[in-house]
């Protein structure tokens, strides 16, 4: 009884603390991708937004659904009723799902990216 009570404890701790993570990866990650577009946007000579500030922001988000799907995943040792399960496991999924949806977004983003570079270095 004891045992359970201090896992129970510790366990959501834990839990707290990667949400914490995950919340002030997204914020941090917001933020400076903010900070790079106004610096980017105030630029007169260049024309286009550069791309590597939407992969950037696209990388701190996908941090930050890991660490809050550890979280999720943390939350299935201390459910206690099936309804509780149900729930869990539909946020974990749907996590999950934005987490395949970035990393596809990272790497597509990436390869035109890198496509573009290869056509500006071609013009110079």
């Amino acid at each position: 009884m004891v045992l359970e009570h201090i896992m129970g404890s510790s366990i959501t701790l834990v839990i707290h603390l990667l949400e914490a993570m995950g919340t002030f990866i997204i914020i941090f990650g917001a933020g400076k991708a903010f900070f790079n577009y106004l610096k980017a946007a105030t630029k007169a000579e260049e024309k286009l937004i550069n791309p590597s500030i939407k992969i950037d922001l696209a990388n701190a988000l996908a941090l930050a659904l890991e660490f809050k799907l550890g979280g999720e995943i943390l939350k299935t040792v201390i459910v206690r009723t099936l309804d509780e399960m149900y729930i869990l496991a539909s946020i974990v999924a749907l996590r999950a799902i934005l987490t395949f949806v970035i990393h596809w977004e990272i790497k597509s983003e990436t390869k035109e990216h890198a496509a573009l570079e290869k056509i500006a270095k071609q013009m110079d």
